[in-house]
């Protein structure tokens, strides 16, 4: 009975997902506008959180998997076409070859992909200290804020909420962490391979002026961006939900008439 009641307790702590690794915390339970089965992403969320990724996290991040004109796309940002053509033109993009065989700059078209901000994956490591920063383009998918089965299948894995965990956890060693700190790395507890980071803190109030006139706050941007990245890992969402709950209304629809049909088949009949 002894073991049973250990097994089943390492069992229960794999599954609620109490234990990460040590000296790393569990991403900050905030809440965003597009959870729950009918939630729906917030416009002037995305556009701002846009203007974050661009002015600050593009000087590092790449976002390889989108383009320029899915930020027009329906459920997304929803800038208008004539928007998305000047946020493209403002992005040099290298293209050819020409009629010399030569290639060329360009500024960028809504067709083009988001530009990295580095030629290759050498470079970037050269640029970073020989870390390789991650491409963003589906990050809040692939990095959850908190684990466990059940934990994940009632709140989600978290992922936007990681991100804007890491983006606001930074502080300042103390004294006897001071001690273990390694050349170059900070301190963040939510980082996933914490507590240490090679990313300095890159957010600072005001790094960023927003078009709308909302406060640039570091817990502002973080929630913008973190958003922004949601929708770019998974775009359609909102066009999944509203077919997941159409579907639904069809089926609860259609089994209220087979109930009515099947009362209708056998009302003469004695039981």
């Amino acid at each position: 009975m002894r073991k049973i009641f250990i097994i089943a307790s390492v069992a229960f702590a794999a599954l609620t997902g109490v234990a990460q690794a040590e000296g790393v915390l569990p991403a900050k339970g905030i809440s965003y506008s597009f959870e729950g089965p009918l939630g729906t992403f917030d416009r002037g969320q995305l556009q701002r959180g846009y203007k974050v990724y661009k002015e600050v996290c593009a000087n590092c991040h790449s976002m390889k998997l989108m383009s320029f004109r899915n930020l027009s796309d329906k459920g997304g940002p929803e800038f208008t076409a004539e928007q998305v053509k000047a946020l493209a033109a403002t992005f040099t993009v290298k293209d050819g070859p020409n009629e010399d065989g030569e290639m060329f700059d360009r500024p960028g078209l809504p067709s083009d992909r988001f530009p990295s901000p580095f030629a290759n994956d050498q470079a970037a490591k050269a640029a970073n200290g020989g870390a390789l920063p991650p491409d963003l383009s589906l990050i809040t998918k692939a990095r959850p804020g908190w684990y466990g089965t059940i934990n994940q299948f009632f709140n989600g894995i978290g992922g936007p909420q990681y991100v804007y965990s890491v983006l606001t956890g930074y502080e300042e060693p103390d004294e006897e962490m001071a001690k273990l700190q390694p050349p170059g790395k900070s301190l963040n507890h939510y980082f996933a391979a914490g507590p240490w980071i090679g990313m300095p803190a890159p957010l600072s109030d005001d790094v960023v002026t927003y078009d709308d006139g909302t406060k640039a706050t570091v817990d502002q941007m973080a929630r913008d961006v973190s958003a922004f990245l949601a929708w770019t890992a998974e775009p359609k969402m909102e066009a999944r939900k509203h077919l997941g709950f159409m579907t639904l209304l069809y089926l609860a629809v259609f089994t209220l008439m087979l109930y009515l049909v099947k009362k209708k088949i056998w009302a003469g009949v004695p039981h």
